[in-house]
């Protein structure tokens, strides 16, 4: 009788898998293989516009090729476009017409950072600072006292566009905010956590060398001089500058048992790259496989780089006008996983998740789908149907994928969006599905190797699929 009812509960329960208890030597290699070319990446692509360059590098490696207007595409052909060097999108051409849709993949290669203001460069007590602009949500506290990095280019009004970074190589030097002492914090310990540090004080300090005259601002001076030899600019050229203050933190293994992974803007490049290398496999599939790396989604996903740009619907309507389809015909076939992070079940802050064996996800389970995201009501949510969910749970049965449903937290305590709600706009079944995160949008953020394997897997997977 004991053994009928055991039978029962295996048969009825759902239950999940520890998931280095689903998976041999061979794929533990595999595995860790991966992990070192994901860091790699990361390491590679510390913003937007690096990300892109580094995905542009390796697609040609592989054989992907500029897409041009009107060019003859056949299957198995491999093509990208950039969109303007902040996103990018490729494809593998597939064998069924794209009457019959594609499959998509739309990740975010954007991630919360601190942005030069336009006339950012001031002197205050003989010490020259960076003014900045935090882009994206972050807990301004956790900025100070880290050593960071600057990246991005200056733009002069002849239009010549000049690369900065400083702070990346070994011999280079740091930038830093600076904080209060705890002798003299009192006041400051007082206040909320989200007034703690105010955001018109995170300046980067930068200098503190007089020039050496007379007159005022010699800090100041000295600095523009060391950029005038350095980068032929001025302090007007800051106006057309693009300049992003990240942490100068490189990714790492992280535990006795190099489980995890730490590093800087895993939301969102560990799908990113997890697309990526999953294209970069595909070989003529049977529908056409697409990868977006979009921008600006930390901040709506907003501008001519952001999913919310037609720049997606004009490259795919170049695509269909190869074979002769309208693109609205091949949007309404299409489905889409918009792969983002999702938070992952963290015990020292149970308070915020539901318990990780009901809705939440938690590290070392694999690749997180959520079905909805949005704040408490759902409000801002794609949240997929039932038959959208189904049709993913299939392909990652069908190729051994671990998988585990996610949620953003509790009902109540907040909540987030990802690109899905713009994807579902354009009438195209979507659904969130990616890496579960620890310490999200910190400038150090942890996650485990074994689910971004498997997310790889799972991208692969659906790529090949139908």
């Amino acid at each position: 009788m004991e053994e009928k009812k055991d039978a029962l509960r295996e048969a009825l329960f759902y239950s999940q898998k520890q998931g280095y208890d689903l998976i041999g030597l061979d794929e533990r290699l595999a595995l860790e293989a991966y992990c070192e070319d994901y860091k790699a990446f990361l390491n590679a692509a510390r913003t937007e516009r690096e990300a892109v360059a580094e995905g542009i590098r390796q697609a040609e490696a592989v054989g992907f090729v500029p897409y041009v207007r009107g060019m003859a595409l056949k299957a198995g052909d491999k093509v990208y476009r950039s969109v303007r060097g902040k996103a990018l999108m490729l494809a593998v051409i597939g064998q069924k017409s794209l009457a019959e849709g594609a499959n998509i993949a739309a990740a975010h290669v954007d991630s919360p950072r601190l942005d030069l203001k336009q006339l950012p460069l001031y002197e205050d007590g003989e010490l020259a600072y960076f003014k900045t602009h935090y882009y994206g949500g972050i807990k301004k506290y956790q900025w100070v006292t880290i050593p960071l990095e600057l990246h991005g280019v200056v733009t002069k009004k002849d239009g010549e566009t000049v690369p900065v970074v400083i702070g990346k190589d070994p011999e280079d030097p740091k930038f830093v905010i600076t904080d209060l002492l705890p002798h003299l914090g009192k006041d400051q310990m007082g206040k909320n956590a989200s007034e703690v540090i105010n955001g018109e004080a995170l300046s980067l300090l930068i200098g503190s060398i007089p020039y050496a005259d007379e007159g005022k601002d010699r800090v100041k001076l000295a600095i523009l001089s060391l950029l005038q030899d350095r980068y032929g600019i001025t302090e007007e050229d800051f106006l057309s500058a693009e300049l992003e203050a990240v942490p100068s933190l490189d990714a790492c293994d992280v535990g006795l048992d190099r489980s995890l992974i730490g590093g800087y803007g895993h939301d969102d490049r560990v799908c990113a790259y997890a697309e990526l290398k999953a294209i970069y496999e595909t070989e003529a599939p049977e529908r056409t496989a697409v990868c977006i790396l979009a921008d600006k989604e930390e901040i709506g996903s907003v501008g001519v780089s952001g999913m919310q740009s037609t720049a997606f619907e004009t490259f795919m309507e170049d695509l269909c006008d190869s074979q002769g389809v309208k693109l609205r015909h091949c949007l309404e076939a299409s489905f889409c996983v918009s792969a983002d992070v999702c938070n992952a079940h963290d015990p020292l802050y149970p308070e915020v998740s539901e318990a990780p064996d009901r809705n939440g996800a938690k590290l070392n389970y694999g690749m997180g789908i959520c079905k909805f995201t949005g704040s408490r009501g759902k409000s801002g949510s794609n949240d997929a149907s039932a038959e959208v969910v189904g049709t993913l749970r299939r392909i990652f049965a069908d190729n051994a994928v671990v998988w585990q449903m996610a949620e953003l937290g509790k009902v109540d305590q907040g909540g987030g969006g990802t690109v899905a709600a713009y994807m579902g706009n354009r009438n195209i079944d979507t659904i969130d599905a990616g890496v579960p995160v620890l310490s999200m949008h910190s400038p150090w953020e942890t996650v485990a190797k074994f689910d971004c394997y498997m997310t790889y897997k799972g991208v692969k997977a659906f790529y090949k699929d139908r």
